[in-house]
């Protein structure tokens, strides 16, 4: 998967000759020292990471680590200090005043948390307004406004005024404004920050549903842990305006960077983060169906095995077992089809979690079989490592 989105060396300071504190930083000072000595605040500092075409990335962070500065950066709305923004290649902190207008207008849409919605202008009009601003005929961007409400599940009230839906719709009205440009990147500011928990979930899995179907680059921008991991194809953690560090959701929570992140994770349900993607392993062998049993014994033999997978063309089959195989050699059978037990392995898909797995491997002295749509298989989950997924680290234990 080729980057959208490239960030090198980025900083970002406020105060009076804020290139001063770039140099201040390289020197070696930190960002206590540079606000007591030359009152200049380090927002970002030397930001470093890329965002993948169709992925949703997280940045996170506590409160004054930077993370909604970063993305403000992002596409200018804030002056970068120093370093480059590369979109598609092309570094935007570069381009002229209508260049990067034309960016703002077509290639990134930004979701505010506190909505931004127009009070005086209905739904329709709202979702419109990035159209209009474009001098888009009023057809088009009405047809295109329309079908933007509908990706969010708002067809129905485009007259409505904003103050007569509730936050988690004014929120939608606001996703339906980004989407409506069809922008490559959608920048999405604490979108759900300020909504209730309920509907904050509800929204949440209404953004995952739209993924699947737009494929957009989104950056997300949270300071919950649970909405990052639960969202996030790839997370950035920061603290006081520096990368902590960059990764999935179960590098994080299985290899924390340092002692900051493997405290910010320990409270983690991992039994509702980790999936079976994550616990799988590629099984020793399998044979198929139309092979002969002397072949299954052989490859028993060599893997230690009891029992073995039968798949034809990658698709999982069923199983069969030692006993059944030296008949089937008594027998003078040739192939192992007549002695393939169907029904007996039990099979999850890649994306059931951990919670789910334990009820499924817990009684099944067979491993599970992980499959696609099209039953193919893509791996295979033991009892033992369903059960090491939950242990948390061991720094991670001692530091509760």
């Amino acid at each position: 998967m080729s980057n959208k989105l490239v960030v090198k060396n980025l900083y970002k300071i406020f105060g009076k000759k804020p290139h001063r504190g770039v140099k201040l930083i390289e020197q070696g000072k930190s960002k206590e020292e540079i606000l007591r000595e030359n009152r200049l605040t380090v927002a970002v500092n030397n930001a470093n990471f890329s965002v993948k075409k169709g992925e949703v990335f997280v940045i996170m962070g506590l409160s004054g680590s930077g993370k909604s500065t970063l993305v403000r950066c992002l596409n200018r709305l804030l002056e970068p200090t120093d370093g480059e923004v590369l979109l598609d290649g092309k570094d935007i902190s570069k381009l002229s005043p209508a260049e990067l207008r034309e960016i703002r207008r077509k290639s990134m849409s930004m979701v505010f948390q506190n909505f931004a919605l127009l009070p005086s202008r209905t739904v329709l009009a709202n979702v419109e307004y990035g159209l209009e601003v474009q001098n888009i005929p009023k057809e088009e961007r009405e047809s295109k406004a329309l079908k933007a409400l509908k990706q969010v599940g708002l067809s129905g009230y485009e007259h409505n005024l904003p103050s007569q839906l509730s936050g988690g719709m004014q929120q939608r009205v606001g996703l339906a404004r980004a989407l409506a440009n069809d922008p490559d990147i959608l920048l999405m500011d604490e979108a759900f920050s300020a909504l209730d928990p309920l509907i904050r979930a509800d929204m949440q899995d209404e953004l995952l549903e739209l993924q699947e179907e737009m494929q957009k680059t989104i950056i997300f921008i949270t300071h919950d842990l649970d909405e990052a991991l639960k969202i996030g194809d790839r997370i950035l953690l920061m603290k006081d305006g520096k990368s902590v560090q960059v990764g999935t959701a179960e590098e994080i929570l299985s290899n924390p960077a340092n002692d900051y992140v493997r405290r910010f994770v320990q409270g983690v349900n991992r039994s509702e983060i980790l999936t079976a993607a994550d616990v799988m392993a590629k099984p020793f062998t399998t044979v198929g169906g139309t092979q002969g049993p002397r072949v299954a014994l052989k490859e028993m033999r060599e893997h230690g095995l009891n029992s073995i997978l039968v798949t034809e063309k990658r698709r999982l089959i069923g199983v069969v077992h030692i006993d059944d195989v030296y008949k089937a050699i008594e027998e003078g059978k040739k192939e192992l089809n007549g002695i393939i037990k169907k029904d007996e392995v039990k099979t999850v898909y890649p994306e059931t979690s951990i919670q789910d797995l334990i009820e499924v491997t817990a009684s099944d002295s067979l491993p599970t079989a992980v499959v696609n749509d099209e039953n193919k298989l893509l791996g295979v989950i033991v009892k033992g490592s369903v059960l090491e997924a939950l242990i948390p680290e061991r720094g991670e234990a001692n530091d509760s």
